[in-house]
């Protein structure tokens, strides 16, 4: 049996052209279908974020198919003609290490409301 490879938490950006909000979220509904693993979506009318977790050989392998999701199922799914407007592709010591720093910044600042991002198929407006 092979290795595991490791995790890489993924967001994708993809922007263009408005398009009716909520053509944009029937798109986003079919995608979750195809790729059942995005963990958060976020979208307006001109742009969308996609969350997940990948694994990977290494980042620049993430980073690739991160770049293909868009495209590949623009048509599946009727996703709207938009390019890719920016990607972070980060290893898990890194995000364990921004959720420790935001909680010890909790407590030095007034609590605010907590954005889950970890949520499987959460998806929703900006």
């Amino acid at each position: 049996m092979g290795e595991s490879m490791p995790l890489w938490s993924v967001t994708l950006t993809v922007a263009g052209h408005a398009t009716d909000v909520a053509e944009v979220r029937s798109a986003l509904d079919r995608l979750l279908t195809e790729h059942p693993f995005l963990s958060s979506v976020r979208y307006s009318a001109t742009r969308a974020e996609l969350r997940y977790w990948d694994e990977a050989r290494d980042v620049d392998d993430a980073a690739a198919m991160a770049l293909r999701l868009w495209p590949e199922h623009r048509v599946s799914a009727g996703l709207p003609n938009w390019s890719v407007a920016g990607i972070e592709v980060v290893d898990r010591a890194t995000v364990e290490h921004r959720v420790e720093a935001q909680a010890a910044s909790r407590h030095r600042r007034p609590a605010r409301r907590a954005r889950s991002l970890d949520l499987i198929g959460d998806i929703a407006p900006w």
